[in-house]
């Protein structure tokens, strides 16, 4: 499965299934195949995403600075959240901006 975001002040954006439901996890969104993060949402969403990619690069430096340990997180993935979340979180702050939802799903 895909997640297909979209809105009206954006191009679409397209992620793979387990790092769109990972994305929609950290901004407090249940992974359902369609949904809706309001205008008023996105504020408290770009919080958390980027609380959560700060939690994540927090993590990565700990495992950096244990020389004993691999620096591939627990899914198996090299690709950071902040790699991942880069393109929903400048989606977010265009929306914001422009006042439109992101839908997805529909």
């Amino acid at each position: 499965m895909l997640y297909k975001f979209k809105s009206k002040a954006t191009g679409d954006l397209i992620m793979l299934e387990p790092h769109g439901r990972r994305v929609l996890r950290a901004i407090g969104k249940s992974p359902d195949p369609k949904g809706i993060l309001t205008v008023a949402e996105q504020p408290a969403a770009q919080a958390a995403l980027e609380a959560a990619i700060a939690l994540e690069d927090a993590a990565r430096a700990a495992v950096a600075a244990n020389p004993d340990a691999d620096a591939v997180d627990a899914d198996g993935d090299t690709v950071t959240l902040r790699q991942r979340a880069k393109p929903f979180l400048d989606m977010l702050r265009r929306c914001q901006a422009a006042e439109a939802d992101i839908v997805w799903g529909v």
